[in-house]
């Protein structure tokens, strides 16, 4: 088992930085090391089942910016500790750097505040490095040089989105991408609807098969009828799914009867798929065929069988309609999870075996919501949101992205999820305020990428059941909050050449 080791300078404390479980260590391929996390004193050390070299990646309290994760550069192992910040600062300042000359490669202009930033950074960076035998003095300079990295980050994508979107915008007076939310539980009312379509051109229509199978061949398609007529009178593209999901509790009860015969059970899902599309073929082209299935849990599947129950149930879904879209779900596209030692292959891995395998494959839906437990997604600063879209962007398949963020802290009964911690993780406290900021730095950023071609909200209301609280558009009171009028706006000017 190998070991690496991490001073910390002032000691922290556990109550007040509770996000430090979310450390892990990743290697070379991306994939994260099953990784055990210890904090005695000001040593913070994470065992692993390898002495490879790797990057740790932590939540990292920053002034200004919250407590998004950060990343050192690769680091080997050894028995003298690491400062902790000194290597944050500097694999921080190397992310910019390498991005910077990426994008100036590429033809980009390089706005003229970027190098006063990094400047200072590698000023207080010098310092921290020459200083290490004082933790103290070197944790504050490196502290120092993270906030002015993260700055530069900052000007750096925001430079980048405009520009990209300058671009796309000349090539493309409406953006060719789809901009579409979730529907609830029926068919919206006329204050609802016209609010909806205002903001977006695609329809998520929720086919979750416990309530459309409650009991074994018992279907009730009543609701979803009634959206998908819907859907179409406001010509809507229309988005199915996701027909099975892998999370636990994702599966209706009734076949938990089956959970040790996996066979039988994928030729279950496999009906329940073929019956889906077979109803609604012409109507829906565009189906999320599964969710989660690289998290896993449901009747404890192992990776093996849920890459095979994911690749039968694209294949039954090709030989119904050759001619449909077809897209899984991706939970925590980071990766973090695997650092619970479960999990053989990255979110990447796992996809990447399944467009080797030629099953048919059309896209990937990742999901990006921030703040939430137990599915939550660490906060991310917009730098790393662009790479990681980047490092998906590889598969050369087209990519969707659902969001999430709270509009509040406060405890929500209609939620199945629920908030991570009440103090911001992200820049500012939860608030319609700060989400509506949130929408304004994470949507230019996916909208200047080629390869996403669909955005999309996690739920419309808060006032129907939902699985992350507070992160609607509109209130319980049905009262629309400011970010559904920033989104509003986004597609006025991009998707409708109008003005913003």
């Amino acid at each position: 088992m190998g070991v690496m080791r991490f001073k910390i300078s002032p000691p922290p404390n556990l109550e007040e930085w509770p996000e430090a479980e979310q450390t892990c260590i990743s290697g070379l391929d991306g994939r994260v090391f099953p990784t055990q996390v210890e904090l005695e004193g000001d040593i913070l050390s994470c065992r692993r089942p390898t002495s490879e070299s790797g990057k740790l990646h932590v939540p990292w309290n920053v002034e200004g910016f919250g407590v998004p994760v950060l990343s050192t550069a690769s680091l080997m192992e050894r028995d003298e500790e690491y400062i902790l910040a000194v290597e944050l600062a500097r694999g921080r300042i190397s992310q910019v750097r390498d991005q910077r000359a990426a994008w100036e490669m590429s033809g980009m202009h390089i706005p003229d505040e970027l190098a006063p930033l990094m400047k200072e950074a590698h000023q207080h960076f010098s310092k921290a490095v020459t200083q290490q035998k004082n933790p103290e003095a070197a944790c504050e300079a490196a502290n120092l040089a993270i906030e002015r990295a993260c700055e530069a980050a900052d000007v750096l994508v925001t430079s980048y989105t405009k520009q990209r979107l300058a671009v796309r915008r000349k090539r493309f007076p409406q953006l060719p991408a789809s901009l579409g939310c979730r529907l609830g539980q029926g068919v919206p009312d006329e204050t609802t609807a016209r609010q909806f379509t205002e903001a977006f051109n695609s329809a998520i229509v929720p086919i979750e098969w416990s309530q459309i199978e409650p009991d074994e061949g018992e279907y009730n398609w009543d609701t979803l009828d009634a959206q998908v007529a819907w859907c179409q009178d406001q010509k809507l593209l229309t988005i199915g799914g996701p027909l099975c999901s892998l999370s636990p509790g994702g599966m209706p009860g009734w076949l938990e009867q089956w959970k040790n015969d996996f066979y039988n059970l994928q030729s279950f899902v496999s009906d329940f798929v073929e019956t889906a599309i077979s109803r609604y073929v012409g109507r829906i082209r565009h189906w999320q065929v599964c969710a989660a299935a690289n998290i896993g849990g449901c009747f404890e599947l192992n990776e093996e069988q849920r890459l095979s129950l994911v690749a039968r149930t694209l294949e039954v879904a090709r030989q119904v309609d050759e001619e449909i879209q077809l897209i899984i779900n991706v939970d925590q596209p980071w990766g973090e999870y695997q650092a619970n030692g479960q999990h053989q292959l990255s979110p990447l891995q796992f996809v990447d075996a399944l467009v080797r395998s030629g099953v048919g494959l059309s896209g990937v839906n990742l999901e990006y919501a921030v703040g939430f437990l137990p599915n939550r997604t660490s906060s991310r600063e917009m730098l790393e949101f662009s790479h990681l879209l980047d490092k998906w962007s590889t598969l050369g398949i087209p990519l969707h992205v659902t969001l999430a963020f709270p509009s509040s802290d406060s405890t929500d009964d209609k939620a199945s999820g629920r908030l991570s911690v009440n103090r911001p993780i992200w820049r500012k406290a939860w608030s319609e305020k700060s989400q509506k900021k949130w929408v304004e730095r994470q949507l230019p950023v996916l909208m200047a990428k080629q390869p996403v071609v669909g955005i999309y909200w996690t739920h419309f209301s808060d006032a129907e059941p939902h699985r992350y609280p507070h992160a609607g558009l509109v209130d319980i009171d049905e009262n629309s909050k400011a970010a559904l009028e920033r989104i509003t706006r986004y597609r006025k000017f991009y998707w409708r050449s109008g003005e913003e």
